[in-house]
């Protein structure tokens, strides 16, 4: 069969690397990709988000499947695009529609979801710019740090975590009045604060059964030791040692079941990725985030130890057989380190000549901002290069990470040297 991928990042080469090992896919296109898909796929140069493009597309090479990599794709509505048009219709899409892909588009109709299914979510309230001086009244009603989450899309960086209260209330205004993240930030959620152990629970849905993906853990601050500036994600580890069987059917039963059944209860169609952000506070799960496709860097350590046909696993989503899907997961662990243009997640260059992928051995490389520039392959993004190892630990495991980007070079390259380190 033919396969339609939309994205360009790491998440999507990592997509495309599995699916191109299954005996299901004939040939895979990819929207717009990158230098890593163009080894292995066709890209084509049109936007994900335009509709129009993608249909002439699907249309024109056959195309019997659409895997949805990003969110934007999805908040703008792709599965509800192609389920109402009558020459798209018989062609499944792994993604929510438009309304399951609020959960990540709106932090408000998120937060009303969790608190309507009773699933365990921190305290919260919503502000625009016309009580804004409420929403200042009730930071003064909450314990430090203050934790302010732009409604909309800010790219993984319309989130703050501010210790001051009078520095609280002036990002407040910022967002709000001032538009820091643009109109993301329109509508801002101000939440307690949660102290405890992040970790992603990744879970797949045909819209009745689910499938648990394995649990990963990434590193989202620019600096090591969880310091500076929030990124998309420097690294991730997959499984996440401390989680163990009490704590994963903590998980299942009080945040993942009644997850899947709100969608039913609310009639949400949902047939694809949620990636639910989770906190583990003294040794109980609470849920800080959905988002409605996989994440990034996460997925670079997850996928790889997927096992099953991955092609298999998404035709069982689209056929709503997902219940009967056996899932089999590789028991070693996976590390990915993501190598970084110099100034991001600030101001950085692009067109960096990369030097050093053939020297690579023992590691798998998705490319996230890379092009290809003639015969070089050049920087195109902030996160630059995910470089994934297995290891019978995670500490083998990154050993091995850390051993290949030693052999990579571009000018101001820029990683982690900690990735895990508070795992040990």
């Amino acid at each position: 069969m033919t396969i339609l991928l939309l994205g360009s990042g790491g998440r999507e080469h990592a997509f495309a690397w599995k699916m191109t090992q299954s005996p299901l896919c004939e040939k895979l296109f990819v929207v717009p990709g990158n230098a890593g898909t163009a080894a292995i796929a066709e890209n084509v140069a049109i936007s994900p988000t335009d509709f129009e493009a993608v249909k002439a597309l699907v249309l024109k090479e056959n195309i019997s499947l659409v895997v949805v990599g990003p969110e934007d794709p999805l908040v703008k509505g792709v599965y509800d695009y192609f389920k109402n048009d009558d020459s798209l219709k018989h062609i499944p899409v792994i993604g929510p529609s438009k309304l399951g892909a609020q959960l990540e588009g709106s932090k408000e109709f998120a937060k009303e979801f969790l608190m309507k299914h009773n699933i365990p979510t921190a305290a919260y309230d919503s502000f625009t710019a016309e009580t804004v001086e409420e929403g200042c009244k009730f930071l003064e009603t909450l314990q430090p740090p203050y934790v302010l989450k732009a409604d909309g899309l800010a790219a993984g960086k319309g989130v703050l975590i501010i210790q001051d209260l009078e520095e609280a209330k002036t990002e407040l205004r910022n967002m709000l009045v001032h538009a820091k993240f643009g109109t993301a930030s329109s509508k801002v959620v101000i939440e307690e604060f949660l102290d405890g152990i992040e970790l992603s629970c990744f879970v797949l849905t045909d819209g009745k059964s689910y499938k648990i993906l394995p649990t990963a853990k990434d590193y989202k601050r620019i600096g090591e030791g969880d310091t500076g500036l929030n990124t998309g994600g420097m690294g991730a580890v997959s499984p996440v040692p401390y989680v163990d069987a009490v704590l994963m059917e903590k998980i299942e039963t009080r945040i993942v079941k009644p997850t899947i059944e709100g969608f039913q209860k609310d009639g949400i169609e949902y047939k694809g990725f949620v990636f639910i952000g989770l906190i583990n506070v003294k040794g109980e799960p609470i849920v800080i985030e959905y988002n409605v496709r996989m994440g990034d860097p996460e997925t670079e350590v997850v996928v790889p130890r997927l096992k099953s046909d991955l092609v298999e696993l998404f035709l069982s989503v689209a056929d709503q057989k997902l219940g009967d899907f056996n899932l089999e997961v590789d028991p070693r662990s996976a590390t990915t380190v993501m190598v970084v243009s110099g100034g991001y997640p600030e101001d950085f260059e692009k067109g960096k000549v990369i030097s050093g992928l053939e020297n690579i051995t023992d590691s798998i490389v998705f490319h996230a901002g890379t092009k290809l520039d003639g015969k070089n392959v050049v920087t195109n993004g902030g996160r630059v290069i995910a470089v994934t190892s297995y290891g019978d630990n995670f500490q083998e495991a990154i050993k091995k990470s850390y051993q290949n980007i030693d052999k990579l070079s571009f000018d101001k390259m820029y990683f982690r040297k900690d990735i895990g380190f508070d795992l040990i």
